[in-house]
C-alpha cells in the first residue's frame, strides 16, 4: 500500500510545481510552453481524482475494521501504540488526499485562467491594429 502514497504524493507535487510555475512573474517567455504541457498533462492527472476517491476508501474501510480499544484493560500498550499510529497515518494520508485534490482543481483553474487571458491579449491586439 506505501506505493499507492508515493505515486499520490509525486502527482500532488507536479501538480503544485506546475501551478508554481505557471503563477510566477516573469516567467513570459516560457509561460506558453509551460501552458501547452500543462494541457496536454491535465487529461493524464484526471486519473488522481478516482485514485483518491479509493485510497478514501481504503481509508474508511482501515477505519471500520480496526481493533476497538474503548476500555484500557482491552488493549495492552503496544496495540494501543498500534491503534495510535494508524490513525496517525490515516490522518496524514487523509490530507494527502486533500492536497493532490485541490492542487488538481488550482491546476485546471490557472490554466484555464491563463489560455483566456491569452486569448484576450490577442483579442486586444487585433483591436489595436485594426485601429
Amino acid at each position: 500500500m506505501a506505493l499507492e502514497w508515493v505515486v499520490l504524493g509525486y502527482a500532488a507535487g507536479a501538480e503544485a510545481i506546475m501551478v508554481l510555475l505557471l503563477t510566477l512573474p516573469g516567467l513570459d517567455g516560457l509561460r506558453k510552453g509551460l501552458v501547452a504541457v500543462t494541457r496536454n498533462l491535465l487529461k493524464p492527472f484526471l486519473s488522481v481524482v478516482p485514485f483518491c476517491l479509493f485510497l478514501l476508501m481504503d481509508i474508511y474501510w482501515k477505519y471500520e475494521t480496526r481493533p476497538k480499544c474503548e476500555f484500557d484493560a482491552s488493549c495492552t500498550p503496544s496495540e494501543h501504540l498500534r491503534h495510535q499510529k494508524s490513525i496517525m497515518k490515516s490522518q496524514r494520508n487523509a490530507l494527502l488526499i486533500a492536497a493532490a485534490l485541490v492542487f488538481y482543481w488550482l491546476l485546471y483553474s490557472v490554466t484555464h485562467l491563463v489560455v483566456r487571458i491569452e486569448q484576450l491579449n490577442q483579442r486586444v491586439e487585433r483591436l489595436k491594429a485594426r485601429d
